[in-house]
């Protein structure tokens, strides 16, 4: 694998997250209140064998640039790294990234320092576990121009994915965003010649497009150099590559799911909480990495803890807790009752405020309700504080900023102060 690049997209604006986006770039939202979500591609790299990787960022990029340089150093005698690649001008180029294509079309001088076969682009907000070794064996033995890993998928969950179309020789055929009726119908593939068991090809017969892209150096190079007006590799590259070239499918049968959106954020995360999660966070063999902290155990002083995942440094004093994740370093007082939610902690320590200083410590008051909520890092919530979204609003912004909702998730963005009483 010392001949692969994995090249990280590390996204746009990231509107769909907002407001967990509003001060940081996709790839920087915290995760199960200890990761980043520019983890889960790093690590996978990593634990693949693929240790040279670049990150290309945009937008909001400070909180990443930090996260990747504190955590991802390798050691002396390796000749591996994580480096971030922002958009810059130059002699040729004086635009930011017009797009994913565009991104990497500008980057493609830094990314042929080394010497290089194959080009690993992989998306930046995406929670999976893969090998990529088996990715890259397949692509290699096929001959293919392009390799795209896909997901077998439901006639259910397809019209919200972009699909692939392939052949009973594994060659893509055709690609198309979101279809449904009789255009969803014409993209089913015979999952049966790529693998798949006839009982999961009977219920998942639609290969979803996983943004994970295999391209042979001079293809890539050749696709992006040819035509300066193509900035998108799902629109415009790999269509285009379907009629004139080699381009493959991988079967990756295994967890995947595009974070990108408050609900499939929140409903993944949940998910971790189960008995038996989909994603299991506690797989030694192929374990997550992210940035070292030393923190002590957490403490719970007392209180009820149930199907909940605590992170390291918390101190919990006599609450309840249930069906949650709990961050690093979070701070959630007596009485205080959480359900169905997700508290991503804080980045440091306070005291207690003094008496009628005003605004409450970071952490989560006495006495407060918290249900079907996530609460960003640095929240500051006073005591008796109900959220709840007892009005049932499915999409709100406060004027003030405090606090949003969307698909009926409560939403509480980083350093966010909530008064003492307040009823949500």
């Amino acid at each position: 694998m010392k001949d692969v690049t994995a090249v990280i997209l590390g996204g746009g604006r990231g509107t769909r997250l907002f407001p967990l986006t509003r001060s940081r770039s996709k790839p920087a939202v915290h995760l199960a209140g200890n990761y980043r979500l520019i983890d889960v591609p790093v690590s996978n790299c990593i634990n693949s064998g693929v240790e040279r990787i670049y990150v290309l960022t945009q937008f909001n990029s400070a909180s990443l640039n930090q996260h990747i340089s504190r955590t991802y150093r390798f050691d002396t005698f390796s000749s591996g790294f994580v480096e971030i690649l922002a958009a810059e001008q130059t002699l040729t180029s004086s635009d930011w990234f017009q797009g994913t294509a565009d991104a990497v079309r500008q980057a493609l001088p830094h990314l042929t320092h080394y010497p290089c076969r194959d080009i690993l682009i992989l998306s930046g907000d995406h929670l999976y576990r893969m090998d990529y070794r088996d990715f890259v064996r397949r692509h290699r033995e096929s001959e293919a121009d392009i390799s795209i890993a896909a997901n077998p998928v439901s006639a259910a969950k397809a019209p919200e994915l972009g699909i692939l179309h392939a052949n009973a020789k594994g060659w893509i055929t055709e690609f198309s965003e979101k279809p449904k009726g009789a255009e969803l119908r014409r993209m089913k593939t015979d999952m049966t010649a790529l693998g798949l068991s006839a009982g999961d090809a009977r219920n998942r017969s639609y290969l979803g497009s996983m943004g994970i892209y295999l391209f042979r150096l001079d293809a890539l190079r050749e696709a992006l150099t040819r035509d300066s007006g193509v900035v998108d590799f799902a629109r415009e590259v790999i269509p285009r590559a379907m009629k004139e070239g080699r381009v493959g499918a991988y079967l990756y049968d295994g967890y995947w799911e595009d974070i990108g959106t408050i609900r499939s954020f929140y409903e993944a995360h949940m998910d971790l909480v189960a008995i038996q999660p989909k994603f299991n966070l506690f797989d030694a063999a192929f374990p997550l990495y992210t940035h070292p902290r030393f923190l002590p155990g957490s403490k719970v002083n007392m209180g009820s803890v149930r199907r909940s995942i605590l992170n390291a440094g918390c101190i919990i004093d006599r609450a309840t807790i249930t069906d949650s994740i709990i961050g690093i370093r979070s701070v959630i007082g007596d009485g205080a009752r959480i359900e169905q939610s997700l508290i991503l902690g804080a980045d440091r320590y306070e005291p207690a405020p003094k008496k009628g200083s005003g605004a409450p410590r970071i952490g989560i008051g006495p006495g407060t309700v918290i249900r079907k909520a996530i609460v960003d890092t640095n929240v500051r919530i006073g005591r008796g504080v109900v959220l709840r979204n007892m009005r049932r609003h499915r999409k709100y912004d406060d004027p003030q900023g405090r606090l949003f909702v969307r698909d009926g998730i409560i939403v509480v963005p980083k350093g966010a102060v909530i008064e003492d009483g307040t009823k949500f």
